[in-house]
């Protein structure tokens, strides 16, 4: 069963210097992702949503595969290959995997205009080594599904004494 980790940093662009410090702790094998989002808050009130997959890209590539063999055994490949592409591109479009985006949506909304946010999906992790590793960004924990007593270290760990859920409402069904 895989984590959700949600934590919250000042300014725009830390978020994005804690995702590519946790992709290359995947690369070390210190911890192992199911998904990672970074969600930006700009000034401005709008709200940026950056997945770590590229899912139409890859229905695209697989549509384009099953499209090229189904088109080879009737004898139009190319005719296949164009609509195995579209069709996958728009179930990848059109799918969620990871972590659902309706609640990245409703809790990005939490961190303030001038913030960002990273979302991890862990399946597995050595928990101390990724918490040294990206403690030196600050952040608040503004959501978990771990334990409450992994969560109450998790928070500890990052200089936060919030309460356990603070201020983000439950995702609504």
């Amino acid at each position: 069963m895989s984590d959700l980790i949600a934590i919250a940093y000042d300014g725009e662009e830390t978020a994005f210097r804690v995702r590519d410090r946790l992709v290359n702790l995947t690369k070390e094998h210190i911890i192992e992702l199911e998904d990672l989002v970074v969600v930006v808050h700009h000034q401005d009130g709008k709200t940026e949503i950056k997945q770590a997959t590229n899912l139409a890209g890859m229905g695209a590539l697989s549509g384009a595969f099953w499209g090229l063999l189904i088109g080879l055994i009737f004898f139009a490949p190319i005719f296949g290959l164009a609509i195995g592409a579209i069709a996958g591109a728009l179930a990848g479009r059109f799918s969620d995997y990871g972590i659902d985006d309706r609640f990245i949506k409703e809790v990005a909304e939490s961190v303030g205009p001038g913030n960002s946010a990273v979302f991890v999906l862990v399946k597995k992790m050595t928990p101390d080594k990724v918490v040294d590793a990206i403690k030196e960004y600050g952040g608040r924990v503004i959501r978990t599904s771990l334990s409450e007593k992994e969560e109450a270290n998790l928070r500890d760990a990052f200089g936060t004494g919030m309460p356990a859920r603070a201020e983000v409402p439950p995702p609504s069904p």
